[in-house]
């Protein structure tokens, strides 16, 4: 197992008094818990980032599938984490008081295997589509995926809102799509087809039968109001500028790619 380096990780120090500022007792259970555990992970790496990633290659090809449940919880440095986990913040704020804590729990390590799941069919896809070998061997890492099934997930309770893209009033129905373009037009290197897996999945759950799969495999309970705490609002704005009008704000950083290991 390997630590992180004992330098100043300024993203990790503004993540810790987001956290705090917002109020611990504020911040449902599993929301907490997810933000802990890729605290956890980013502080005492179970594995290397190259060891750690999500490949065809790696996770077929050589049947490392431990990296399906590695590469969620993985980032490739403090701002890669905070931006992840500061758009987690609202998301599980929101998401969990509407859902309940149960039923966001299933939400969140379902999205987590199955985003993964996708993206190495996209990958696959595009490898023998193209007979481009190299989309077999791409990796990638970081929660962005989820993120991306979440926040589809977030917009289907919110029809009517509207997200702030680069200056331009965008539909909630449309943000998604839009967002995934403008992210790899303005942060090259990232993983389209990682943050294209996590809003297929989003869909999968709000217009197709995954919702009544989660809900046959957990035995009937399904998503209710389960978390009576306090409810706390606030807009903030990630580090491309989107900002969220229903009613809260947006962080998203990209999923990290990387071409190849």
């Amino acid at each position: 197992m390997q630590r992180r380096s004992r330098g100043i990780n300024t993203g990790l120090v503004l993540l810790l008094s987001q956290i705090f500022n917002v109020g611990i007792n504020n911040i449902p259970p599993v929301t907490l818990a997810t933000l802990a555990l890729n605290i956890w992970f980013f502080l005492n790496p179970q594995k290397p980032l190259y060891s750690s990633c999500l490949s065809v290659e790696k996770c077929c090809q050589q049947k490392d599938w431990q990296r399906l449940l590695l590469s969620p919880l993985h980032h490739a440095n403090d701002w890669h984490l905070y931006f992840n986990m500061a758009s987690m913040l609202w998301k599980g704020i929101h998401l969990e008081r509407r859902l309940g804590s149960r039923w966001f729990a299933l939400v969140i390590t379902t999205f987590s295997i199955l985003t993964g799941v996708v993206y190495l069919l996209l990958q696959f896809a595009v490898a023998e589509f193209m007979d481009e070998p190299d989309f077999k061997r791409s990796c990638a890492v970081g929660f962005s995926g989820v993120l991306f099934a979440l926040k589809v997930l977030n917009n289907h309770y919110c029809p009517g809102g509207f997200v702030n893209i680069l200056g331009f009033p965008v539909p909630n129905r449309f943000a998604c799509w839009v967002e995934l373009v403008a992210i790899h037009l303005f942060s090259p290197g990232t993983s389209f087809a990682g943050h294209l897996a996590g809003i297929l999945v989003g869909l999968m759950y709000t217009q197709g039968p995954l919702k009544k799969m989660m809900e046959a495999c957990a035995g009937g309970f399904s998503s209710n109001v389960g978390y009576p705490g306090q409810q706390y609002y606030f807009n903030s704005s990630g580090s491309s500028g989107y900002q969220d009008y229903c009613p809260f704000g947006s962080f998203l950083k990209p999923l990290i790619h990387f071409n190849s290991f």
